[in-house]
């Protein structure tokens, strides 16, 4: 458990993650910050993550029920919110930290995608916070001022490489965090989504040169890669009653990632690197140039 002061700002509430595997997992880390902050939790994953994950050990460590549902269900969903109602009464908050792409795992090209895969992905990782919603709304089991928060990566703005259908899923789970907003603030529940840094989770950790993404994401956020126990810290404000009004917002979560176009050490080290041939040819750069770079046409003189 972690030693970190503890402020009290969840002091009184009761909510459930949705998604925590094991020490990896972003949703694992949100729910120790929240349980330190003072929060009364409920896990909730499919019933093989108690076996492939430390699921269990989770719940133990945290005195927290497990609901047991696939967030892809809708009736499953409905059911574990029953089930969590008469545990816990109404809730405060709501975590969706979920995440799968079978396409990612078998290294699927993104013009090679397998259509009912992809299904399941934008199922998995997008959909699925729809209908947590509308399940926990069906169960009226959201006290008034409630707030909702799913995890998500700027992939869903902007193309890279290897993140595939991912960035589909991620795409559609922002949309529906600002299609159900208005429906929400009519009890003045908010829900908003958090795109976090390059996270060496055992779901992010399937992702094609997943090291490089990381790599060129420290070297060019002023204050490097935020962690998923640092994730955990900021998850806790939103969902703590300091943030009563912000909603529909995909907040970022990244060093600052977000807001640069390049810097000196990245400059370079790309420089340096595009000097030497040898390096260029063992790269396979040649192999994934476009057209108008093609045959070291990538290389530019100074003008004057």
């Amino acid at each position: 458990m972690s030693e970190q002061k503890s402020y009290g700002l969840l002091k009184g509430k009761k909510g459930i993650v949705f998604g925590p595997l094991d020490e990896s997992s972003i949703g694992w880390s949100i729910a120790l910050a929240a349980h330190r902050e003072g929060a009364e939790l409920a896990i909730s994953n499919i019933a093989i993550a108690q076996r492939v994950g430390k699921v269990n050990q989770l719940c133990e460590m945290l005195s927290a029920p497990f609901i047991q549902a696939d967030a892809s269900n809708y009736d499953e969903l409905f059911k574990g919110f029953g089930e969590l109602k008469e545990k816990f009464g109404k809730i405060d908050f709501i975590v969706h930290s979920v995440g799968m792409s079978q396409n990612i795992r078998k290294e699927k090209a993104y013009d090679e995608l397998n259509y009912e895969w992809y299904q399941k992905t934008l199922d998995v990782s997008g959909l699925s916070l729809h209908k947590i919603i509308t399940a926990a709304l069906k169960q009226d089991i959201l006290n008034d001022y409630a707030s909702i928060v799913a995890l998500t990566y700027i992939a869903a703005q902007r193309a890279y490489s290897g993140y595939t259908d991912m960035a589909d899923a991620k795409a559609l789970l922002e949309s529906i965090a600002r299609g159900y907003g208005q429906t929400l603030g009519r009890k003045g529940i908010r829900i908003n989504t958090v795109s976090q840094s390059p996270t060496y989770t055992r779901a992010g950790s399937g992702i094609e040169n997943f090291d490089l993404m990381y790599e060129h994401a420290h070297l060019l956020a002023p204050l490097g890669n935020a962690t998923a126990e640092e994730c955990g810290d900021y998850v806790v404000t939103l969902l703590s009653d300091l943030t009563r009004k912000v909603t529909m917002q995909n907040l970022y979560h990244d060093g600052g990632y977000s807001s640069m176009g390049s810097s000196l050490p990245i400059l370079r080290i790309m420089h340096e690197a595009l000097q030497n041939d040898a390096l260029v040819a063992k790269s396979g750069l040649e192999d994934v140039l476009p057209p108008h770079l093609k045959g070291g046409k990538w290389k530019t003189k100074k003008e004057g």
